[in-house]
């Protein structure tokens, strides 16, 4: 049986599905493999500039906070012909999280889904100068608490990826720094 295809899928901020199935969803997709077509399958791929405004994050890495400490690993992969990159996270503590990251052609927005236990985040935003600029409600569920986080991924000179997160409580009126982090790849 062939995979679906992306498009396929139900645009998320129109699923009437319990935020609880989102993890199932994106177990789901993670494992497929991106290259794998069934006969005579639509081989057409995410094309353009806009579906590769992200690629800089793909690869193995190392995440540092700014201080130069070790605070876990991330591999970014792209999957589905193209379509979304696959984040599985590693912390160094073992807590370990993935997103689900793709391009909607219909918003002409990058959006992130990212799951990990305790934790559901939904970020839309748009590339810009070398950035990813994404936003959008972090549910710390076993708190019950709703905040908004803001990630900007930003392509360094040497090479190195910086993702940095703030948080608001506010509804965004005040910003405070939730995570400093600096990539950098892993050498094979």
């Amino acid at each position: 049986m062939a995979a679906p295809r992306l498009e396929c899928l139900p645009r998320l901020e129109n699923a009437r599905m319990p935020l609880r199935w989102l993890p199932l969803l994106i177990a789901l997709i993670a494992p497929m493999n991106s290259d794998a077509q069934a006969p005579g399958a639509d081989a057409r791929k995410c094309e353009g500039e806009a579906y590769r405004a992200f690629d800089f994050w793909i690869g193995e890495w190392e995440v540092r906070d700014r201080d130069g400490k070790l605070v876990g690993t991330n591999s970014i992969t792209l999957e589905q012909n193209g379509c979304v990159l696959i984040e599985r996270w590693r912390a160094s503590s073992g807590n370990t999280g993935m997103s689900m990251n793709y391009y909607d052609r219909e918003a002409l927005r990058w959006r992130q889904n990212w799951v990990s236990p305790g934790v559901i985040l939904q970020m839309i935003g748009e590339a810009s100068k070398g950035r990813m600029i994404l936003e959008g409600p972090l549910q710390n569920v076993p708190e019950a608490r709703v905040t908004l986080l803001r990630g900007v991924w930003s392509q360094l000179p040497d090479g190195r990826v910086r993702q940095l997160f703030t948080e608001s409580s506010d509804g965004g009126k005040t910003w405070q720094e939730w995570f400093d982090g600096y990539y950098t790849r892993v050498k094979n």
